[in-house]
């Protein structure tokens, strides 16, 4: 028999995962494995706040794909539209070859986007934190606001640059600020012409409690440490409008800033759209073994797909956090293994592990297991939990080094000049408009040239 093709999607935390299984158990005889990635790394984006604020470099963070899959083709490119009767994904490759890849199985785990909303001057204006380039991007632009800020003699731009917002109060949100409000907090003693004074931070989020997934507590935990550090909270307020040097914001108020950094939720890749299946809230809505109802040999997982929670019952998803990908990962592998070798598929259950996060320095808030713990121990177990998830020996010692290294000598607050000429936007990054619709899917793979 010919070994089976099976196609997996996406390299975050799911799509590695799930390889690095596959690799592991099943010979080259009994399956040709290939991975599409955009990017030859995975990138492990829990630590996108320290990358941006300049405590771990960006290749700390981003595991190549070649030194953790040994035997799996690697297509750099991203998948535009997969048609599951044909079963064929198109794939546009890095340099816009556009390519049809034919699987027997495949593995859908492209993750999410920015979700954004119909704003004025959003897409225009605004910064992600949602790609490692984006993390680079931030950290320069944060530190060219300073540095422009020093050289002017004009009071009113130099407080309009002195001044960040960040929309979203989740733990992308919260940790961004949290960690760049240090890193402005120190790079002010480098700048002699600079009042610290002038240098404010805010969050804005249209929840009425910041990180509601913490608990009431240590929600309030946290809130009182951004409040500590002079960064401003404004909770039940959204964004009504953003211009080149201001934030207009829903209760009327207007924030002279060049910088708005939007962390406000993700929504799962445009690629789902092109299958033509059900979605729960935009994710695929698949079985508990994580099977697409309708599609022959398609698996979705991670970001991009509605699993049910089992663990929690009640028709309740998994959240889209990386220990539910990296465990769904390994869980479709071995129902990919059991379809293959004729044995009984098992559903994915798994106990939630708790939460944690970091807001620099000596300060962190976790709930691992259902235990509340805030502070130096909760900082402990937070880079102890992202060091344990990192995937090669290699990148924990980088980012552990970097840690050390920061707390002992501090940033240099240099930029890079990247896209120094060029303002980057959320569109530029994640490339959300290449992907195909679900009829030029079934054009593209119906034309006589597919497949060749």
């Amino acid at each position: 028999m010919e070994p089976s093709r099976i196609l997996v999607v996406g390299g975050g935390f799911a799509g590695v995962e799930c390889a690095r299984r596959l690799e592991r158990k099943l010979a080259a005889t009994e399956a040709e494995i290939t991975l599409v990635s955009p990017f030859g790394y995975q990138l492990y984006l829990p630590l996108l706040p320290h990358v941006a604020s300049g405590v771990v470099t960006p290749q700390s963070v981003a595991v190549s794909l070649r030194r953790i899959l040994r035997r799996t083709t690697i297509v750099p490119g991203g998948a535009i539209g997969v048609d599951t009767r044909a079963k064929v994904c198109v794939v546009r490759k890095i340099n816009d070859e556009i390519v049809d890849v034919r699987y027997d199985q495949i593995v859908l785990a492209p993750g999410s986007v920015t979700r954004t909303f119909d704003i004025p001057g959003l897409d225009e204006y605004a910064y992600g934190m949602k790609t490692l380039a984006e993390a680079a991007y931030v950290r320069d632009h944060v530190i060219e606001q300073l540095d422009l800020a020093a050289a002017g003699n004009d009071e009113a731009e130099r407080a309009c640059r002195l001044q960040f917002v960040v929309v979203g109060g989740g733990y992308a949100g919260t940790e961004t600020a949290a960690c760049l409000q240090r890193l402005t907090t120190a790079a002010t003693r480098r700048y002699p012409r600079l009042d610290p004074r002038l240098v404010k931070w805010h969050v804005v989020d249209i929840a009425p409690k910041l990180m509601p997934e913490l608990g009431d507590r240590l929600g309030r935990k946290a809130l009182e440490v951004l409040r500590d550090r002079g960064i401003e909270v404004s909770l039940g307020v959204s964004v009504a409008e953003v211009g080149a040097d201001s934030v207009k914001l829903t209760d009327g108020r207007v924030l002279p800033s060049h910088t708005l950094i939007w962390t406000a939720g993700v929504a799962a890749s445009p690629l789902v759209g092109t299958l033509g299946a059900e979605t729960v809230k935009g994710r695929l809505a698949v079985t508990p073994y994580m099977s697409v109802p309708g599609a022959d040999g398609v698996f979705a997982l991670g970001d991009a797909a509605a699993v049910p929670d089992l663990a929690v019952g009640g028709g309740a998803v998994c959240p889209p956090t990386a220990q539910h990908a990296q465990r769904q990962g390994k869980a479709v592998a071995e129902n990919i293994i059991a379809s293959l070798r004729g044995t009984p598929m098992q559903p994915y259950r798994h106990r939630d592990l708790g939460l944690v996060v970091d807001l620099g320095g000596a300060d962190a808030v976790s709930k691992p297991l259902g235990v509340e713990m805030s502070g130096l121990p909760a900082q402990a177990v937070a880079r102890g939990y992202h060091l344990m998830a990192l995937r090669t020996n290699v990148a924990k010692i980088r980012v552990g080094t970097n840690w050390t290294l920061n707390a002992i000598a501090g940033d240099d607050f240099v930029r890079t000049g990247f896209q120094a000429r060029r303002p980057a936007r959320l569109r530029d990054f994640e490339f959300t408009d290449s992907y195909l619709t679900q009829e030029q899917v079934r054009e593209h793979t119906a034309s006589p040239a597919a497949g060749r």
